[in-house]
């Protein structure tokens, strides 16, 4: 495993531990030249997910896309990291789980937002307004009165 610090190829596991009931093996490693400390998950590999983009072209499903497009939504919002990190677990879980093996990223879209919705109201319309291309004041304040009839 190379070292994200210094890019040394060899380091030490100091700790490891079953995450996401069983599903992964977290590990907690130290580089054997610079000693600093990081941590790598291990998971087993499965079929891959494929998801259908807007213009019907195919990629592989990419949890660090859906991770990226949550700390943008939840920059400078009190949301933890775990909690982020949580969201995804999730999502991925949810597709994973579905028979499906080919997702749109409209679904991917919803359970963004639904799990948001839950987390920081703030967070979800930040997404939402990147997700749904509001096209004008008027599509933002629609959202923004579903959300509070909702409540």
């Amino acid at each position: 495993m190379k070292c994200p610090y210094c890019s040394f190829e060899e380091s030490k596991v100091i700790d490891s531990r079953p995450t996401d009931e069983g599903e992964r093996i977290r590990r907690r490693r130290e580089c054997l030249n610079c000693q600093k400390r990081f941590t790598t998950y291990e998971i087993i590999e499965s079929l891959p997910i494929i998801v259908i983009k807007k213009d019907k072209s195919r990629e592989p499903f990419n949890r660090e896309k859906v991770l990226n497009g949550l700390m943008r939504a939840c920059e400078k919002r009190p949301v933890s990291l775990d909690t982020i990190e949580k969201i995804v677990d999730d999502i991925e879980a949810t597709i994973s789980n579905s028979l499906d093996r080919e997702v749109s990223t409209r679904k991917i879209g919803e359970l963004i937002m639904e799990k948001l919705k839950n987390v920081d109201e703030v967070a979800y319309v930040r997404f939402a307004s990147v997700y749904r291309q509001f096209k004008d004041i008027n599509t933002f304040m629609e959202e923004l009165n579903n959300l509070l009839r909702e409540k």
